[in-house]
């Protein structure tokens, strides 16, 4: 079951310019920013005050998301929520019909991540992450 919607994350073309728009336009800070290689984008966590969080995500040179990025342009990417143990909700997930990207867990930007299919959630990608 989800705990909280964890982050939103944001497909950009530039992750500086991205962050210097949030920063002046909301205040958000940088928590984090790191290269994601094996994810194919350089991301960054910004914070919003009050738990609300976004994950900016640039893609590298040549990657899937770079694909996705000329195919559909910047904007919402997917939606996370925080669950207490990914595994237990892909399998949950998974015996109720939903088509899951990522049969198990794997490590992501801050803890452990799974993608549940947008054809099984009306057109939107949900991210499953556990933290700690």
């Amino acid at each position: 079951m989800a705990k909280k919607v964890d982050h939103i994350g944001i497909l950009v073309s530039n992750l500086e310019e991205a962050i210097k728009l949030y920063k002046d336009c909301f205040g958000a800070e940088v928590d984090k920013i790191e290269t994601l290689a094996e994810r194919g984008v350089k991301a960054a966590i910004l914070s919003l005050g009050h738990g609300a969080n976004l994950e900016l995500l640039e893609p590298l040179p040549d990657s899937n998301m770079a694909k996705v990025l000329k195919k559909r342009g910047e904007g919402l990417h997917h939606i996370t929520f925080e669950v207490d143990n990914v595994d237990k909700e892909l399998s949950h997930l998974s015996e109720r019909g939903i088509e899951l990207i990522d049969k198990k867990a794997r490590p992501g930007f801050e803890g452990l991540v799974a993608f549940i299919h947008p054809k099984s959630l009306r057109g939107v990608l949900v991210e499953l992450c556990q933290k700690g």
